[in-house]
């Protein structure tokens, strides 16, 4: 394969994986831009009430009031359930770390892709950007073809992965 591919492709997983690890630390701590984005500063209690590590819930807000369209009331019924909250929170960290570091590739881009569509689906068909495509989606693509490529060789541990006895004994875990 072409170098220049090879890095490209490493950088899309970095990236990817990024946007995921990201989204899980500002939920967790509530840094101020997704979570907790009108927030004061406050150096004693620096994370913000709504942080997920002060008890908040990482999806109340999302499900409770941005959902729209014909299954709306299924994910609004889902909004501060604690097992929706780790399930969650631990998708955008396995999916995060994997795609950073190259492993669990098929693991965490099945996942990712899956949670994208599942993110979609809950803002139906009325996207904020545009009426039918947004960035979910062309997010699964992308996903789509770090799933078929081998991504995690590039920029990532993905070699030295796929060498334990582990992934050639589970080929799921590559």
């Amino acid at each position: 394969m072409n170098k220049n591919l090879q890095i490209t492709l490493g950088l899309l997983r970095l990236s990817l994986g990024w946007i995921f690890f990201w989204s899980f630390l500002d939920k967790l701590f509530g840094l101020g831009f997704s979570t907790c984005r009108n927030r004061e500063i406050n150096i004693v209690d620096y994370f913000c009430r709504d942080a997920w590590i002060n008890g908040g819930s990482p999806t109340f807000g999302f499900l409770k009031f941005a959902v729209k369209g014909p299954f709306a009331e299924i994910f609004r019924s889902m909004a501060g359930n604690p097992v929706v909250d780790w399930l969650f929170m631990l998708g955008l960290l396995g999916v995060g770390l994997g795609l950073m570091l190259g492993i669990f590739i098929k693991l965490s881009t099945f996942f990712g892709g899956l949670m994208l569509v599942l993110i979609y689906i809950a803002g139906f068909i009325l996207p904020e950007h545009n009426p039918f495509l947004d960035e979910h989606l062309v997010y699964t693509i992308l996903m789509g073809l770090l799933y078929l490529s081998d991504s995690g060789n590039y920029l990532g541990l993905g070699n030295w992965w796929q060498n334990t006895k582990l992934v050639q004994k589970y080929k799921i875990l590559k």
